[in-house]
């Protein structure tokens, strides 16, 4: 089982309507996704980020699954682009000791086939974890 995370602070002077339409589009990618097993979206409290989400996945077909789901592409541009903080993560129960190496491949293959999206992620102010540090190195 893998347990996907992130975690975000809005860029400041989001409007509470970007902000909620940003939310809404993560709820529904738990509803709408079949791999997703099940979701939270909601506050983050405990460290420097304002928001939360945590998607549980069976397996890496399922993460693969999960990445490239129309669902998750609508967050994805309606979403970073509001971001000023971005971390992800990921928890898993798998001894395989190249999961996360596994994992990072998933989000690069995801990268090399969607421009768009490595442009978003290349333009957020400040993003680490597990996909990071993103399809050009990062910031």
């Amino acid at each position: 089982m893998i347990v996907h995370g992130n975690r975000f602070t809005f860029k400041p002077g989001t409007s509470a309507a970007e902000i909620e339409e940003a939310l809404e589009s993560l709820r529904n990618q738990g509803r709408s996704i079949p791999a997703v097993r099940s979701f939270t979206v909601g506050r983050d409290y405990g460290g420097e980020y304002e928001w939360g989400a945590t998607f549980v996945l069976d397996d890496l077909d399922g993460y693969w699954e999960y990445l490239t789901h129309p669902a998750h592409m609508r967050t994805d541009r309606i979403g970073l682009p509001l971001l000023d903080t971005f971390a992800s993560f990921d928890i898993t129960d798998d001894l395989d000791p190249e999961m996360a190496a596994k994992i990072a491949a998933l989000h690069q293959r995801r990268y090399d086939q969607d421009a768009e999206l490595t442009e978003l992620v290349s333009n957020l102010p400040d993003y680490t974890g597990s996909a990071a540090p993103g399809p050009h190195g990062g910031k």
